[in-house]
């Protein structure tokens, strides 16, 4: 009877996210593969909990040697838990090459659901939620970082990704070359955590925002590209839209923003649009 790989999900900052399920899957593992295990005394601290079974590291720098040596304990009937510093395993943390190996010899895989920060940064950001794709970390060289970027201009679901607070300025610069510095994105920083911040805007206005520095565990949620396909619209139309969202309660320079993303215009081409109608409208009553 071969044994069970649990992938199990950690708070990504509020202990208290802890999914209720973790307390009892870190006391009852045979083996308890952490991606740091300093992180991990803390947490079994906070949480209360006394690990019974063997803790070893299982980090980007050993996975590939490591891996055979859990799939071993898991083939010799053992229940290996894997947790990483936050969030779930193999999402941009280690795992994969593990999965991938228990799957193959046909070893039961299974995970404790917790606390995401691509899905809490794609709910708060205010962007489109009902289609998105998760593009993790961007290179760290600036050429193949507008490379990779290049190849989502024409995606049009919303994007997330994650990055460094060191090199956030430089990737809002490149994503507002590329993808424009109207469109709207959200940078997350420090979910859940005591200073939890989301400053929403278009990549040029963040990218001003983040040379000034920025601190914490970062996401980023970018709009997705307008389609291409969509007719071109009057100024008539684009005043419309713009009063709809008006009337429906936003700013009229969100309405704005909002129309001018939505139609893939810079803003500017909308506020004239509405500008135009509003002196029309001035003149025809004064005449």
């Amino acid at each position: 009877m071969t044994g069970t790989l649990v992938l199990a999900g950690t708070p990504i900052g509020d202990v208290a996210d802890a999914p209720p399920r973790l307390a009892g899957e870190l006391a009852a593992a045979d083996v308890v593969a952490a991606e740091d295990t300093r992180r991990l005394r803390r947490l079994t601290q906070a949480l209360g909990v006394q690990t019974t079974g063997r803790v070893v590291s299982y980090f980007e720098g050993n996975e590939s040697a490591r891996t055979p040596e859990l799939v071993d304990e898991l083939l010799g009937g053992a229940r290996v838990l894997l947790v990483t510093d936050a969030g779930m395993p193999s999402v941009s943390d280690p795992g994969y090459r593990l999965v991938a190996a228990a799957v193959e010899r046909d070893i039961r895989v299974t995970a404790v659901p917790g606390p995401s920060a691509v899905l809490t940064a794609l709910a708060l950001s205010g962007l489109p939620v009902d289609r998105f794709c998760f593009e993790g970390f961007l290179p760290r060289k600036a050429g193949e970082r507008l490379t990779r970027l290049r190849d989502a201009a024409d995606e049009r679901r919303t994007l997330v990704f994650f990055e460094a607070p060191h090199r956030l300025d430089d990737t809002l610069a490149a994503m507002a070359e590329v993808f424009g510095a109207e469109r709207r994105a959200a940078v997350c920083r420090e979910l859940t955590k005591t200073y939890e911040e989301v400053k929403r805007g278009g990549l040029g206005e963040l990218a001003a925002w983040a040379a000034e520095g920025v601190r914490g565990e970062i996401t980023v949620v970018v709009e997705g590209a307008p389609d291409k396909g969509a007719e071109e619209l009057d100024a008539a139309e684009l005043v419309r839209r713009v009063r709809v969202r008006e009337e429906a309660g936003e700013r009229r320079k969100e309405a704005i923003a909002a129309v001018a993303a939505d139609a893939g215009l810079p803003k500017r081409d909308v506020f004239d649009a509405v500008v135009a109608a509003k002196n029309a409208e001035k003149g025809g009553t004064g005449g």
